[in-house]
């Protein structure tokens, strides 16, 4: 007698979860090799071919909380990582932009998540990837 699916393994959510466990539990090894937390990788990898952005988009692309992200980004200063940089439409705000050292620290680590990724992708069609991120992105509401 075969039992019922359980609630887990139809809930989306928990479906989420495990796939972004199987994609990080082996690329973290990675992240911390090159002597980052997961945060500082994701802040990297965020900023590394953006235009600067402000604490609070940083945070919410980043998945942490504002105050968080204003302490990171003090410690990732003090690395060299990353840089404040003044607004220049509104002198109030302070944005924040990646630095030279930042960009060399985390291109070998971009090209070992593209490297990942597509390995974690190889069961699935190149058209069903595609549809996958982009089924994704419009669930994230960036589509």
């Amino acid at each position: 007698m075969s039992s019922p699916e359980r609630f887990v393994d139809g809930y989306l959510g928990y479906l989420l979860g495990q796939a972004n466990h199987a994609l990080y539990k082996d690329f973290d090894s990675h992240v911390r090799a090159a002597g980052l937390s997961s945060i500082e990788w994701r802040v990297l990898a965020t900023l590394h071919d953006s235009e600067p952005v402000t604490v609070s988009q940083l945070a919410h692309e980043v998945l942490a909380k504002q105050p968080t992200v204003t302490k990171l980004v003090q410690r990732m200063t003090e690395q060299g990582w990353v840089e404040l940089l003044a607004d220049a439409s509104d002198q109030r705000r302070t944005l924040v932009g990646v630095t030279a050292a930042g960009k060399r620290l985390v291109r070998p680590l971009l090209e070992k998540a593209r490297a990942h990724e597509n390995e974690m992708l190889s069961s699935l069609a190149a058209s069903e990837q595609a549809r996958l991120k982009k089924l994704l992105a419009k669930l994230a509401g960036r589509a």
